[in-house]
């Protein structure tokens, strides 16, 4: 009965995420833009600003208020559910599902144990790692632009992200974004982590983005591959992830989709 119910919670965030209609006005969506094409030269260096326009645009990317995925984790399928203006969230797995309704997160299990890991961490992991490199976009970034580097024996472009305090769970953290100087075309992330810690890291992980899909306008990724690191350099590949069931539209989802259950448990 337990399954049954996170099963059934599964099955209806995937109809919410294709069916549910779109309460923007095409009146609403040329302010936006307009507005988002004067914030452009404003706010971002145009290095990251190129970056993106190859990727489909900074602009296309705000028109759009959800993104579903799924892939093969651990555990099994994890569908993976997010409203884009307000990080609203939702990872279901047929053992467990983790949810943020924008007040906290929370988890929900078919039996107690069921998830390994720490929800409150994992909660928009994925979608951030996914969402490359229209995330770097977000309110809260300092941006350190950064000699070329070789990484696996080519040179990029690369581009240092850090955050303003109290921005997200983790404002220690660090990324690098290294693009093809030719094409601009996203091709590595560097990053750091450092949980609950508040301290910053000086050990680097690196995942390479060599594969890409078209949804609704823009380049997302296909395939992304996690490599083994010594002395903060990539050397050989560890894991990868292939990404599915790839939807990204204007829809706004209502709330109910992110709503903690009665039974799910909130987490700190």
């Amino acid at each position: 009965m337990k399954n049954y119910i996170i099963l059934l919670g599964l099955i209806l965030t995937i109809v919410s995420c294709k069916n549910e209609k779109s309460s923007i006005s095409d009146i609403d969506l040329k302010n936006e833009e307009t507005n988002l094409l004067a914030k452009d030269v404003q706010d971002y260096p145009s290095n990251l600003m190129a970056i993106m326009d190859v990727h489909g645009g900074i602009v296309q990317w705000e028109k759009m208020h959800n993104i579903c995925f799924s892939f093969e984790g651990r555990g099994g399928e994890e569908v993976h559910t997010t409203s884009l203006k307000d990080r609203m969230a939702k990872i279901e797995n047929e053992n467990w599902t983790i949810g943020n309704d924008g007040e906290s997160t929370w988890l929900l299990e078919s039996e107690e144990g069921s998830y390994k890991g720490n929800a409150a961490f994992y909660n928009n992991l994925m979608f951030y790692f996914y969402a490359m490199p229209f995330v770097l976009a977000d309110n809260g970034i300092i941006y350190t632009e950064l000699p070329q580097r070789a990484l696996a024996g080519k040179m990029y472009n690369a581009l240092k992200i850090g955050y303003d305090n109290g921005v997200g769970y983790s404002p220690k953290d660090e990324y690098i974004l290294f693009s093809e100087p030719s094409t601009n075309q996203m091709a590595w992330l560097g990053y750091t982590v450092t949980g609950t810690s508040n301290k910053k890291s000086d050990t680097w992980s690196f995942i390479k983005y060599d594969q890409w899909q078209e949804v609704n306008g823009l380049l997302l990724p296909e395939k992304l591959t996690w490599y083994t690191v010594e002395n903060n350099e990539p050397t050989e590949k560890r894991n990868e992830l292939i990404f599915s069931k790839v939807t990204m539209t204007e829809t706004q989802l209502v709330d109910s989709v992110f709503a903690k259950p009665d039974r799910a448990n909130a987490v700190e």
